[in-house]
């Protein structure tokens, strides 16, 4: 995979010696491209980091070369702003972020004082147009990490930071209620909003067609195909409702319905 100047290159092997024979031949490979091409890749910008949930103990060090030169092995490494660790657990990345989004509110306490400062509306946007974001991206890559409670519970507090400043509240509050009182939805509910967005646009949940997805025109369903209502045919007197979005024309307000079939009684409003 690669994203503008950088190259990210995943091996995936059931043992630790496959996947190191098999990414050195990638990268031999890599090598000779880029020797026919003109070009060159740094050895010493580059990393290797060993991805593994097995928990037998077992040599975990990979031999990796690149223009006959070793490349140094890393515990974590941070892509396209997130922070993969060799568990896949991204509790560095939720803790990196707690961090810099805290730092970001203790600026805007200073400020954000009881009688005087930003107010709630000023601090609402704040919150949803700079920290929120932070928060929330690339929350597909690590919405898993939020059943375990304390990364949990670490975004939260800090929620609870912007919350209670919003609230003008004390800070015993809880952070469910400061989310009724500011009206904000708390963090691990947006961050799982976040992620079951992303599946839904990119087609990979499992319950896709439950909800509304894009949909070619020729496979609409013709107007005159849709029932619209029924009425009793023993019912003399019927009555019907119609709502408009109250553009004006010079006639005034109307609307316009159509019938398909065999009509005995007409329908009209103005």
């Amino acid at each position: 995979m690669a994203f503008a100047d950088d190259l990210i290159l995943m091996i995936g092997a059931d043992s630790i010696r496959e996947a190191d024979n098999v990414a050195n031949v990638e990268m031999d490979k890599i090598a000779t491209w880029a020797e026919n091409n003109k070009t060159r890749f740094h050895e010493e910008k580059s990393k290797v980091i060993l991805t593994t949930r097995r928990k037998r103990k077992e040599q975990k060090a990979v031999a990796l070369y690149l223009n006959n030169k070793a490349i140094p092995q890393i515990q974590k490494l941070k892509y396209l702003g997130i922070i993969f660790d060799y568990k896949l657990s991204f509790r560095e990345h939720i803790n990196y972020e707690a961090d810099k989004c805290t730092k970001l509110i203790f600026q805007l306490v200073k400020s954000a004082k009881i009688n005087w400062g930003l107010n709630h509306k000023a601090l609402q946007t704040i919150y949803l147009g700079g920290i929120q974001p932070l928060i929330v991206y690339g929350a597909p890559v690590w919405s898993e990490a939020m059943r375990k409670e304390n990364c949990k519970a670490r975004l939260l507090r800090v929620q609870s930071l912007i919350n209670i400043q919003m609230a003008k509240a004390y800070r015993t509050v809880s952070n469910e209620a400061l989310c009724v009182l500011t009206g904000m939805m708390p963090i691990d509910m947006k961050i799982e909003e976040a992620a079951q967005l992303y599946q839904l646009t990119k087609g990979t949940a499992n319950d896709k067609t439950q909800f509304d997805k894009d949909m070619e025109v020729r496979y609409w369903q013709h107007p005159a195909e849709a029932s619209i209502c029924s009425t009793d045919e023993k019912e003399e007197n019927g009555s019907m409702h119609l709502y408009t979005d109250g553009s004006k024309t010079e006639k005034g307000i109307g609307s316009g319905i159509a019938f398909q079939g065999d009509i005995t009684k007409a329908y009209s409003a103005g």
